[in-house]
């Protein structure tokens, strides 16, 4: 065998993972573009409305040259995972629980909407536990919304739930006050 034989074949592009890093090359994009809308008053001295989105679109930015990188250099799947088939009712119902949560959150609140979306996602990753997963989108939405609503003041979608559980916090705080 020759030398040149011996030498190894230059790695493929590998174009789904490129066109990963390119959306979400993308998607930075997004970020500085609804990022520079912000206003910003000139009483924040230092840290003001902007400076975690920034940080984000960072990040995203580091993130996509990175994945551009490994794109460019044969992908980041071992050659074994290549070879395995996409499991499209899977695909599917983490799709479905995506797009439940969008079209949900404005009639239903963003527990509700949350709890379906979680529960779809877990089943298309394979969970049988419905009850369980319910519980848990449950919790994990709570401590969100409430986490947004009540420690920084930003309501992402109030429905039946929360407002059910913000009458109960409020009247319990106005019984310790009153």
């Amino acid at each position: 065998m020759s030398t040149s034989d011996q030498q190894a074949a230059p790695p493929r592009l590998a174009v789904p993972e490129l066109l990963i890093g390119v959306g979400l090359l993308a998607c930075a994009g997004a970020v500085a573009w609804q990022t520079l809308a912000i206003p910003v008053s000139p009483l924040y001295s230092k840290v003001g409305p902007t400076v975690f989105p920034y940080l984000t679109m960072v990040g995203l930015v580091v993130l996509s040259l990175l994945l551009i990188l490994a794109a460019l250099r044969g992908g980041w799947q071992p050659e074994e995972e290549k070879e395995t088939p996409t499991d499209w009712k899977a695909m599917g119902f983490v799709v479905i629980g995506l797009l439940a949560n969008l079209l949900l959150i404005q009639p239903l609140g963003f527990t509700a909407a949350s709890i379906i979306m979680f529960v779809l996602v877990c089943y298309g990753f394979g969970s049988k536990r419905t009850l369980r997963d319910a519980v848990l989108g449950l919790i994990l939405a709570l401590a969100a919304y409430f986490g947004f609503a009540r420690a920084l003041g930003v309501n992402i979608g109030a429905g039946f739930i929360e407002n059910q559980l913000n009458t109960v916090i409020d009247a319990f705080i106005g019984m310790l006050r009153g």
